[in-house]
């Protein structure tokens, strides 16, 4: 089974058309299972707002959310030492770290540079 986190730069482009939109549609629909934290579903909404569009809820229907049930200091932390984060960018990381066995075994997915290098940083596949 192949599984990638997405982070919301990714749906992003896919919902508005961007060019980089089209690889990640191609990456995503080869992945058996698409795992995000729902601030995702905020970030979203509030892009469509911004644009004054409606949500598609459609758009996230693939999407198994991740529900942390503890802090995540300890992933918080990982992620940091891997490279400066902000708020956001940083919660999506470590929710993935939250999630994956072996970050090797995942693929993020973000048009974020510096969170793409701080994943890779952390062993997982972009």
């Amino acid at each position: 089974m192949s599984a990638a986190y997405v982070d919301t730069s990714a749906v992003v482009a896919i919902a508005f058309g961007e060019p980089q939109g089209r690889d990640i549609s191609g990456l995503l629909a080869g992945v058996d299972r698409l795992i995000s934290s729902n601030l995702l579903e905020a970030e979203l909404g509030s892009a469509f707002a911004r644009e004054g569009m409606g949500f598609p809820p459609r758009l996230v229907s693939r999407i198994d959310w991740v529900f942390p049930e503890r802090p995540l200091t300890g992933q918080l932390a990982t992620a940091l030492d891997a490279g400066y984060l902000r708020g956001a960018a940083l919660w999506h990381v470590a929710t993935a770290l939250y999630v994956a066995v072996d970050p090797g075994e995942m693929f993020f997915v973000t048009l974020d540079g510096r969170q793409r290098e701080v994943a890779r940083t952390l062993g997982f596949a972009s």
